[in-house]
């Protein structure tokens, strides 16, 4: 039986677009802004929960579009939900997954929006709703993605002096191995001791240059590289013959996927993506999956927005081993700022918000600036 009270009446999605800071390089493409899908489920008893799907560069890094995702969320998602019980997420879930055949990010977006509005309702945090917190702030890595060296060192320099950040994480791939490793040396060489250097290759390399190419990277003074090429099983002989961490990404598209790469040892750390996962729940199967076979979590971004990175933060915030940190650095790529009261970034941390839900608020004069359509959203309601 329905609750009158927690009865699901309006799903509503809207596009912003919003510029960045600077352009941001990777194997695939290069952003010089980015796009989110917002989703707002509402309730009859006036409680309301937020969440965000937000992709790389389009079609480029993956096969959803924040379009894409408006559009399935519309027409497919909301009419599902619209007039149940929205206390009941994970029966939800199973509705829409039953309905729906992959589209994790939209997915990801809509759940998210629920279990902000269940935590809201019940005055909970939403890291409750997952396991509760082991730590209230979260280490976030910052990615060096011009491409440029010198610049890619001033903006890693002046992370570490304003106490942003300490690890950092550069994307490589697009030029020649031995120019990468060298892109890579210079800016190891050029930053303290304390700090860390790691690459990103977005699956570009051949498994057979992969081997020297890590090797030199290793060489160069690099902890880790994450996904340097394509498959697990490439994934796994080259994690085999690896002296420095190898990081599984982009072949970690839920728990199936999890659980083949454990079994097949693919990987030292495992990327967890809420989104790439499928959701919180999924992602947090991921986690459990790699604890279990003693492979290391990473905190890893779709370069969300606000919204969905606080939702993975909440997630996050539970894991018992978080020796890598995470890269929860979207926001800051982000050159407006769309909430109320921006997330706090100090001493190379993420704090977390300690109120109800994901513990945010969309500054609605911003939202409405930065959406996409010029008329009011798109929505199904349910009246009476």
């Amino acid at each position: 039986m329905v609750s009158v009270n927690s009865r699901i009446v309006e799903i509503e999605t809207i596009i912003l677009d919003l510029p960045t800071i600077r352009p941001h390089s990777l194997s695939m493409v290069t952003m010089s802004g980015q796009s989110m899908t917002i989703v707002c489920v509402r309730c009859a008893d006036g409680f309301e929960g937020i969440g965000e799907g937000t992709t790389i560069g389009g079609l480029s890094y993956g096969p959803e579009s924040p379009e894409g995702m408006k559009l399935t969320i519309d027409q497919y998602i909301a009419p599902l939900l619209v007039g149940q019980d929205a206390s009941r997420v994970q029966l939800l879930m199973d509705r829409v997954s039953a309905a729906v055949k992959g589209n994790h990010f939209a997915k990801c977006a809509v759940e998210a929006a629920l279990l902000d509005c269940h935590a809201r309702r019940l005055g909970l945090p939403l890291s409750d709703l997952l396991g509760g917190r082991r730590r209230d702030s979260l280490p976030v890595a910052w990615t060096l993605a011009s491409g440029d060296t010198a610049r890619d060192i001033d903006e890693a320099q002046a992370m570490i002096d304003r106490r942003r950040h300490k690890d950092f994480k550069l994307k490589i791939g697009r030029r020649s191995i031995d120019a990468d490793v060298r892109h890579v040396a210079e800016i190891r060489k050029a930053l303290p001791d304390f700090a860390s250097v790691r690459v990103d290759v977005n699956m570009a390399w051949r498994e057979r240059e992969a081997v020297r190419a890590v090797a030199a990277l290793a060489d160069a003074g690099c902890v880790l590289v994450e996904q340097p090429v394509a498959g697990i099983s490439s994934l796994a002989r080259l994690s085999r013959a690896s002296s420095i961490a190898i990081m599984a990404d982009e072949v970690l598209v839920g728990p199936e996927s999890a659980l083949e790469a454990v079994m097949a040892r693919a990987g030292d750390v495992f990327s967890i993506k809420i989104e790439q996962a499928g959701g919180l729940f999924a992602a947090a199967k991921v986690i459990a999956i790699a604890e279990a076979a003693g492979v290391s979590i990473y905190g890893g971004t779709m370069l969300e927005g606000p919204v969905g990175t606080i939702a993975a933060a909440q997630l996050m915030a539970g894991v018992k081993d978080l020796r890598w940190g995470t890269e929860f650095f979207g926001p800051l790529l982000l050159s407006e700022e769309i909430l109320e009261e921006p997330l706090v970034f100090a001493d190379f941390e993420l704090k977390l918000p300690s109120g109800p839900g994901i513990g945010i608020a969309l500054d609605k004069a911003a939202v409405e600036r930065f959406r996409r359509d010029a008329k009011p959203a798109s929505s199904l309601r349910v009246v009476g």
